[in-house]
């Protein structure tokens, strides 16, 4: 290595990772009177707060309106029965989602709040009260836009373009890192080595380990360097699993299902349309509801398989396997004997209430969900052609 140079830094407490998390952790210290710290990020604008979303993507939060009784143990209890948080860290969790999202609402991200106060709440994903909340399909992306307008107006240390490839540590202590500055082109000077008491891990997760995903490609996530120095995996079980479309590659949840598109098969080379999931159920009603219900049962649920939303899941798999590609159609009806009065009640109830009870899911969605087509209009795909 002596022909190599080495950049040295050392501070208090060293953050990696320039989403949501990472920028919120940098201004907490700061307010807090920690200002011997620095920032670190592969790339400013990678990663998943920045590049990711869904219909209406959602904060999750106690609830803040109505007459829905809500405390933080039972938010706790609903984050533990998850099977996926421990206690603790599910009541933490629970206890802070409100200053948390207090703090965004008064850093300028406009959650929907009504001219009494109240936070307005729906139900999200297996969410038993309405606690779930959003500005739209980019709410991951506000956040960190906002959190990062402060940290930049704090002037927090910043490095940009350096990538973590060692945690020092041993088995009492981390020690700092050593990274490569992805600005430089010569590669013996390239290295940087950060002495920290601290080091905030705030990287996402590992988005490379499946062959199908719906993380961005610019986020690539390095929990496995964690791991390598001895830190003990622990609440990372809490994978979620669904439908979603690969260009763009963006969660199909919320009013993508609720409007009820035509669910199409082809072949790889487009010919031999079908409505594959009426061959599963008994009427187009039936159909039309569970695939309803994936709206706010987005994430795969084992219990919810045999009479459930979750068998729309196990279907598009299965259909997956036969070599066969799955669209959604939201120009036409699933079916053209559906009779959206014959729809299960809570589908037709939450449909009459939106004031949706009209043909064609592209008109649904229009009433429900503008901003869900002009995202992907974005991408030049164009729903309604």
């Amino acid at each position: 290595m002596k022909d190599y140079s080495l950049d040295f830094k050392k501070v208090n407490t060293v953050i990696v990772g320039s989403g949501a998390a990472g920028f919120n952790a940098a201004c907490r210290l700061w307010q807090y009177g920690q200002h011997d710290i620095l920032l670190i990020s592969e790339n400013l604008y990678a990663g998943t707060s920045r590049n990711t979303g869904s219909d209406k993507q959602t904060y999750y939060k106690l609830t803040l309106s109505g007459d829905t009784n809500d405390s933080v143990y039972e938010m706790a209890q609903t984050l533990f029965e998850g099977k996926c948080m421990d206690g603790d860290i599910a009541l933490c969790e629970a206890a802070y989602s409100v200053p948390c999202f207090m703090r965004l609402c008064e850093l300028g991200v406009e959650f929907p709040v009504n001219r009494y106060g109240e936070y307005i709440g729906y139900k999200t994903d297996h969410d038993p009260k309405n606690r779930a909340t959003s500005v739209g399909p980019y709410t991951s992306k506000r956040m960190t836009e906002a959190l990062q307008k402060q940290f930049e107006e704090y002037n927090i240390p910043f490095w940009n373009k350096l990538q973590v490839i060692k945690i020092i540590a041993d088995d009492k202590k981390v020690y700092g890192l050593v990274c490569l500055d992805l600005s430089k082109n010569d590669e013996k000077k390239k290295y940087v080595v950060i002495e920290a008491e601290n080091v905030i891990y705030a990287t996402g997760g590992p988005a490379g380990i499946y062959a199908n995903t719906v993380y961005p490609a610019s986020q690539h996530g390095s929990s496995g360097l964690a791991f390598e120095a001895g830190v003990k995996g622990k609440n990372l079980t809490e994978w979620q699993f669904g439908l979603a479309s690969v260009k763009p590659r963006w969660n199909v949840s919320g009013t993508y299902m609720q409007v009820l598109p035509k669910v199409l098969s082809t072949d790889k080379d487009l010919n031999d349309s079908k409505e594959f999931l009426l061959d599963y159920f008994e009427t187009p009603e039936k159909m039309a509801s569970k695939l309803f219900l994936k709206g706010y049962q987005w994430p795969f649920d084992a219990r919810k398989v045999s009479d459930g939303s979750s068998i729309i899941d196990i279907l598009v798999y299965l259909e997956l396997l036969k070599g066969r590609r799955i669209f959604l159609d939201y120009r036409d009806e699933p079916n053209s004997c559906l009779d959206l009065n014959k729809l299960d009640y809570e589908a037709f109830e939450y449909l009459k209430n939106a004031n949706a009870l009209v043909s064609k899911p592209i008109e649904r969605l229009k009433i429900m969900n503008q901003p869900a087509i002009d995202f992907y209009r974005d991408f030049n795909v164009d729903l309604e052609t």
